[in-house]
């Protein structure tokens, strides 16, 4: 029976240390604010808002949410992320994603500031990271898995590590953390041969297809330390992780649960980058 990876102790400790910054921050008379972007009102990044705003308040971080038509144009887009670059009331920038289709995101990407761009949406902090520097903005998501291996002590050195995601968001900037801590990364996708195959070789597996339950016990050997990334619906709609968790629990080593896993810990990474940003600028 698996040690459950709790990602709520993870996110407590991360806003700990939050709080001492801001105070440090009140001291210069800093408050971190975040600028939040939603385009129209899917109920999904409503409800993602909701969450932010509500951690936002209860840790000292102002927030401010600005709502625009879904149909708005770039260019409009780009005069709205524009005046809030220039604005020094603003730390950090956040635009929920995905973008509309009409909207041509490489342009909406390279327009947020650098050092407001808390979601690491801008080529230039995803370059730090393929480059190894690991103390600016990191995507929030592969930073938060990465925070869980660090709180519990999980050794990353010399250790096999397989990945099964290719993105950009997730995937790829993962692998460069892993590579950072000396960790054997091997990253697989939807199309790899053999992919059991390759995942039971593995000391610690990291999913993120998005697929609900598709990684049962066939995938993981007895010592296998389980990172689900992927959050989706099951057949029977309830929430529900990569991995057949209520199976594969019985049989590995270490799993993180979702909910409760990798998702707590990834608004917090979030937050800590608005804080990061209001100590930068």
């Amino acid at each position: 029976m698996a040690e459950i990876l709790k990602g709520k102790v993870v996110a407590n400790q991360l806003k700990e240390n939050m709080r001492r910054d801001i105070e440090e921050l009140a001291k210069a008379n800093k408050v971190p604010s975040l600028a939040i972007i939603r385009l129209g009102d899917n109920p999904g990044d409503i409800s993602y808002e909701k969450s932010i705003v509500k951690n936002c308040n209860n840790i000292g971080i102002q927030s401010k949410v600005i709502e625009r038509d879904v149909n708005i144009t770039t260019e409009d887009l780009v005069e709205l992320i524009e005046k809030l670059n220039k604005d020094d009331d603003i730390s950090g920038i956040l635009i929920f994603r995905p973008l509309p289709k009409h909207i041509n995101e490489e342009i909406i990407r390279n327009t947020i500031s650098p050092l407001k761009d808390v979601d690491c949406m801008n080529p230039l902090n995803l370059e730090k990271i393929f480059e190894g520097q690991m103390d600016g903005f990191a995507p929030c998501t592969p930073k938060a898995a990465m925070k869980i291996l660090e709180y519990y002590d999980i050794p990353l050195e010399g250790k096999n590590v397989v990945v099964v995601n290719r993105s950009m968001v997730v995937g790829k900037p993962l692998t460069m953390m892993l590579l950072k801590e000396n960790a054997t990364v091997t990253i697989c996708h939807s199309r790899t041969k053999d992919l059991d195959k390759v995942t039971n070789n593995a000391d610690i597996v990291i999913v993120a297809l998005g697929k609900a339950k598709f990684f049962d016990e066939k995938y993981f050997n007895d010592k296998s330390i389980v990172i689900d990334v992927g959050v989706s619906l099951d057949q029977n709609g309830k929430l529900s992780g990569d991995v057949d968790y209520d199976n594969v629990f019985q049989k590995v080593s270490k799993i993180t649960p979702v909910p409760g896993g990798v998702g707590s810990v990834t608004t917090t990474i979030l937050l800590s980058q608005v804080v990061l940003a209001s100590k930068d600028n």
